[in-house]
């Protein structure tokens, strides 16, 4: 569709800021240009100029023939135009009716891609030329603005934003960026001129009722897992923005793709391997083996396909994310002091990337007085509700850390009181067979 044009007659000549100063100047609606030292009059209607230094003879840049003698005002066709007064010759001016330039017939076709969007713009637009005092061909190089509404990210969720470019109005295509929802793309031209003489600005709008572009932002919430009684977990996920830290991993990833986005995939490699695909919009994975990933996500659409395309501007979009799992740890103090005054008042092992945990405490006669199977927990040093006497205790302790291989089994006797060590075999990794003292103290 196209916008007509409206304008309206005023009887003061309104210039521009900052143009340059010449020996003619305009009567009635119109305003100043200038374009390569060139200085260019639009009127609302009729072209009207005066002099500045009174009747002079006014002749055409464009025949060099006199156009009128011993005039102050002249009403002259659409060109350019010099005075000359006691045999010199001063700077010209270029004056034109706005309305006689009015583009016709405009339509706007909207193209979708995947990579970008074709407008092609058919019709009629003018051209506004002249001819200088040098004999020189010119052309006034008329402008357009292309707006347009399309999807930007706000950190949380896409939202609408309002694009524009400033283009040369003519007719053929112009190729914008990749837009992502549906929308009018207007095309409005001479902003400029048509403000400055009072007028409405024609515009052309084309549809883009089903966009081609995709794009995704996935973003990830990790579960946390926080707290004074898992304080001696180190590495453990606080947050649910980070990436990396003690296994159990657990991770959700969420596309957030734009509206044509019909395909998705995940893919998890661990090195070059791959270990995890996935064709739903949205993961949720469990990381449990140390070690670093890369997470590659990819939306695209029914348009594209663009595993066996050969078209340059089929797209998916890709993202690649880095997550990181820590090797496992178990580090096991041998004292505490369960006095009430909140420091070390509990035996608990330091850990990371623990996936199954067991451990005995005896008594110096051999007697079982205490068992735990979570890492986060502790002994109190209390048993059967009772505080239990100062002095040396013995602990066993199994362990498997998330980088154990899946059919590793535990070496030598079953847990019992031994006063040797357990942890047999170093080339276990991951597996932990350890036992020891623990000394309680009481002390203030």
């Amino acid at each position: 569709m196209i916008r007509r044009l409206l304008y309206i007659v005023c009887l003061v000549c309104v210039t521009a800021a900052a143009v340059a100063q010449t020996n003619i100047e305009c009567v009635g609606t119109a305003t100043q240009v200038v374009q390569k030292g060139d200085t260019l009059f639009f009127f609302a209607d009729e072209v009207h100029l005066r002099s500045r230094i009174g009747a002079a003879d006014w002749y055409s840049t464009q025949t060099g023939a006199l156009v009128q003698s011993n005039a102050e005002e002249i009403y002259p066709d659409d060109g350019g135009y010099y005075l000359r007064k006691a045999g010199v010759n001063y700077t010209p001016v270029y004056a034109f009716t706005y309305p006689n330039y009015a583009p016709s017939g405009l339509t706007a076709e909207v193209t979708p891609y995947c990579q970008k969007t074709d407008l092609t713009v058919s019709g009629t637009v003018p051209t506004i030329s002249y001819i200088n005092e040098n004999g020189q061909s010119r052309t006034y190089a008329r402008a357009c603005t292309i707006y347009y509404t399309t999807l930007a990210w706000n950190t949380e969720q896409w939202v609408d934003s309002l694009a524009q470019s400033t283009e040369t109005l003519r007719t053929g295509t112009y190729q914008l960026p990749p837009i992502y929802r549906a929308t009018d793309i207007v095309v409005r031209w001479d902003d400029a001129i048509a403000d400055a003489l009072g007028l409405m600005p024609d515009s052309v709008v084309g549809q883009l009722l089903e966009p081609h572009a995709v794009t995704c932002m996935p973003t990830t919430i990790t579960t946390t897992r926080g707290g004074t009684d898992r304080s001696n977990e180190i590495e453990r996920p606080k947050e649910a923005s980070v990436l990396r830290g003690s296994a159990p991993l657990e991770i959700a990833f969420y596309s957030n793709p734009t509206p044509a986005a019909e395909y998705f995939s995940w893919r998890i490699y661990r090195g070059s391997d791959l270990i995890v695909q996935r064709q739903d919009e949205d993961l949720r994975y469990t990381f449990m083996e140390p070690g670093a990933y890369r997470v590659v996500h990819e939306v695209s659409n029914r348009y594209c396909p663009c595993a066996d395309a050969v078209d340059p501007d089929c797209q998916h979009d890709s993202v690649e994310i880095l997550v990181n799992v820590s090797e496992s740890q178990l580090l096991v103090p041998n004292v505490f002091t369960p006095n009430g005054d909140g420091q070390n008042d509990e035996f608990r092992v330091v850990y990371r990337s623990i996936r199954e945990f067991h451990c005995w405490i005896y008594n110096r006669w051999g007697k079982l007085v205490y068992e735990f199977t979570d890492p986060a927990k502790g002994w109190d040093g209390t048993i059967n509700g009772r505080p239990a006497a100062e002095g040396a205790y013995f602990y066993v302790i199994r362990a498997m850390g998330t980088d154990a291989d899946k059919n590793a089994q535990y070496v030598g006797l079953k847990a019992s009181y031994k006063k040797r060590k357990l942890n047999a075999d170093d080339a276990l990794i991951g597996v932990y067979q350890l036992s020891g003292d623990i000394n309680l103290i009481r002390g203030k």
